[in-house]
């Protein structure tokens, strides 16, 4: 019996089934449309984000070089999940063969610990635009921006690599029904034979030693901010001043409480929580801040939001010159 358990669990399941979200089936018609237009939000505004910032040589300062690799993210981490949720509300095309299943997992895993790098890296340019002016070209150049961004690829990598062998190489048997809309480790942990605890520990400890201590610098950072503004004695250079945080804040609590939400009410509140409301809330917290974030430094920002115009009536024109 044992032997036979064993040998079984030798080999690892061709295809997973992904769900979606159990228990809204009649919803899905509404759920597909829904992350469709969320999908296309996001496609849409990121590559818009990133051709204005790169072809504009007045938008090269390293605010909008970390915009622009914040929108390459987000792009990624929608891809990554968003295409496959349609197929499964829409067609009921459920199966993911298991390198993708692990694949998937592993660009949601990086582009998340990508994204909260370039959050704590946006917070950093905004102390040093407000609280050291005078040294800010000189302090955030080229080069050190792009080291940045390399040390913050780097150390998603590295975290999160292990994550997903660590799970890959357990054995699988029985169910190859995954609860979930994508490939959620904790979703995929549970169908495994061995004892996950060893990789689902590790998600919990790196993601909260990640998310911990970047929150603790970006909260630093906007303590020292926070603290130079109101050294100033006029109240039109405090909102000024203000006003140039009020994406960078809004993109970050929107990626970070849902974000936390997420992690805990899976870990803490499995026999609380209906099992739809942890996976609805797990599928937005990839999609919302990728649809939003382009919106809000769209809107916020006045040289994107003006570039963007231009660009989009240079478009029109272009088209409308062509039709006639």
């Amino acid at each position: 019996m044992l032997a036979t358990c064993y040998n079984h669990t030798m080999e690892s399941p061709a295809t997973f089934l992904l769900v979606g979200i159990p228990g809204l089936q009649s919803s899905y018609l509404g759920l597909a449309i829904s992350f469709s237009a969320m999908y296309s939000t996001a496609l849409l505004g990121n590559t818009l984000i990133i051709a204005v910032i790169c072809t504009d040589s007045t938008l090269q300062e390293p605010m909008y070089v970390f915009l622009c690799v914040l929108a390459a993210v987000d792009i990624v981490m929608a891809s990554s999940v968003v295409p496959k949720m349609v197929s499964i509300f829409s067609s009921g095309d459920s199966s993911i063969s298991f390198n993708a299943c692990f694949t998937q997992m592993y660009f949601i895993h990086t582009a998340t610990a990508v994204e909260t790098g370039l959050l704590l890296a946006m917070a950093f340019d905004r102390y040093v635009a407000i609280c050291k002016p005078l040294h800010y070209m000189r302090i955030l150049t080229p080069h050190v921006m792009l080291g940045i961004s390399v040390t913050i690829t780097i150390r998603a990598v590295i975290f999160m690599t292990p994550l997903s062998w660590m799970l890959s190489h357990l054995p699988f048997c029985g169910s190859n029904v995954v609860p979930h809309s994508y490939c959620e480790h904790m979703a995929v942990a549970k169908l495994t034979c061995a004892d996950p605890t060893t990789t689902s520990l590790y998600s919990l400890v790196f993601s909260s030693i990640i998310v911990g201590s970047d929150v603790a610098f970006i909260s630093a950072s906007y303590t020292l901010i926070l603290r130079a503004v109101f050294g100033l004695s006029s109240k039109n250079a405090q909102r000024k001043a203000l006003s140039t945080c009020g994406s960078h804040v809004g993109v970050m609590a929107l990626y970070y409480l849902p974000g936390m939400a997420s992690i805990y009410v899976a870990w803490l509140g499995q026999n609380k929580v209906p099992l739809h409301t942890q996976v609805l809330l797990a599928d937005l917290y990839l999609v919302i801040p990728p649809t939003l974030n382009p919106i809000i430094y769209g809107i916020r920002t006045k040289q994107i939001r003006e570039r963007i115009w231009s660009l989009l009536m240079h478009g029109f024109f272009c088209q409308s010159t062509q039709g006639s």
